[in-house]
């Protein structure tokens, strides 16, 4: 985590393996440089602290300590009871990284700098992450991200759910 510039290199991930979860190198193989907004800078600080000197230690882990399972990101969010209460059933968390995408996007953020975020090897994959809607780019203007966002998203899930 470079504190400085409040980038952070993600260089492994922890995925589902038979007989639990195992490390691996990030999709690709290719480190991933993602940016840390300033609003989290203060949480991601306390983090670093926590995790101690060790530059392999993890700066988020589970409530005992070890790795955050699906499972785990689940119940400490209480995903299922949200989902459902906002009428989102067929929402998964993977569905929040189109919506990031799309709400850069929005925001004037350009696509090749949203595939680097992303850490995605061609633009043509970054561009199946975001979803302008028709409204969106009929309208001249300003408009606020969130609102094209979900607009795009609402009209995913009710065509699932058809």
């Amino acid at each position: 985590m470079d504190t400085n510039q409040w980038i952070w290199t993600v260089r492994r991930q922890t995925t589902p393996a038979p007989g639990g979860l195992t490390d691996k190198g990030t999709k690709g193989k290719r480190a991933r440089k993602v940016p840390i907004v300033e609003e989290i800078r203060p949480l991601v600080a306390q983090r670093i602290l926590s995790a101690g000197p060790n530059p392999d230690a993890r700066l988020f882990t589970g409530p005992r300590g070890g790795r955050i399972s699906t499972a785990v990101l689940r119940d400490a969010t209480h995903w299922d009871n949200v989902v459902t209460k906002l009428g989102y059933e067929h929402l998964r968390r993977h569905d929040l990284r189109h919506t990031g995408l799309t709400w850069f996007a929005d925001a004037g953020v350009q696509v090749h700098v949203l595939r680097r975020i992303a850490g995605h090897g061609s633009l043509t994959t970054t561009q199946r992450y975001l979803h302008p809607t028709y409204t969106r780019s009929r309208r001249p203007g300003p408009r606020s991200p969130h609102t094209s966002a979900c607009c795009a998203h609402h009209a995913r899930y009710r065509a699932r759910s058809s």
